[in-house]
């Protein structure tokens, strides 16, 4: 069996083409340990590695083949989320808003049950390296707004135009998908191909996400990062990407 590598803080993550994979004990898994300061996370994510552990182990660094991405172009704005979105866009009250509040959305994923999950991922340590991560402006957070409240919302990682998608939460019916169908919208606007999903989930791919070969993600990333990313904030005339009769993308 091959040694997992082992990090001290300030190493170099290993090549992702090394990561475990099906004949081995955890397909996907990189190395260990390490730290998770803004660096280290902008060279893993710039090398399509991500990190994702329990508050019992070390840190872990993980680059799945294949890969969940989900194409913008491909997002599946299913009819009744669809009539969702047109009450949502024409109720008062109702709004979507940009790293508005991304310390109370990565604590909202954080506590958020799981199907089939008995504790959560994103410890304390995970916190505070992705609220870093937003304060150095590599980190966001899409929020459904209803009423004053947060509804819902997601967080993600973007690297120019490589756009990484992490937790979502929902506090209302369909607001992390709001969430979600705004990121989309945004993405469009901007010319951002994919979204990244990490790992392959029902849930994902009933929206349109698809599994990828590493490879081929690993080529998208690497031009996609140096290309003008998105600006950070949403307009509501970005709606018009999934709404539009003469939107080019299917629904």
């Amino acid at each position: 069996m091959r040694q997992l590598p082992w990090l001290e803080p300030g190493d170099a993550l290993p090549d992702p083409a090394s990561a475990w994979g099906v004949a081995d004990p955890v397909p996907g898994l990189l190395a260990a340990g390490g730290a998770l300061d803004v660096d280290t996370l902008m060279q893993a994510y710039g090398n399509c590695v991500f990190p994702w552990f329990s508050e019992d182990q070390p840190i872990l660094w993980w680059s799945p083949d294949p890969r969940m991405v989900l194409r913008t172009a491909d997002f599946k704005l299913h009819r009744s989320l669809r009539k969702t979105l047109l009450r949502f866009i024409e109720t008062p009250g109702c709004e979507v808003r940009i790293d508005h509040d991304f310390a109370a959305v990565i604590k909202a994923c954080s506590s958020s049950p799981r199907v089939g999950q008995s504790g959560t991922w994103i410890v304390p340590d995970m916190v505070k390296a992705y609220t870093d991560l937003h304060r150095a402006g590599h980190a966001h957070s899409v929020e459904t707004w209803i009423d004053g409240e947060l509804a819902g919302g997601l967080y993600c990682v973007g690297l120019g135009r490589a756009v990484f998608g992490e937790s979502m939460f929902t506090r209302r019916p369909d607001a992390s998908k709001i969430a979600l169908a705004a990121l989309v919208s945004l993405c469009r606007h901007y010319g951002v191909q994919m979204i990244d999903c990490q790992q392959n989930t029902a849930h994902l791919a009933s929206l349109g996400a698809r599994e990828m070969a590493r490879k081929r993600f690993v080529s998208h990333v690497a031009g996609a990062r140096r290309q003008e990313g998105p600006r950070w904030r949403f307009d509501p005339v970005y709606w018009s990407e999934l709404l539009s009769a003469r939107s080019p993308f299917p629904t």
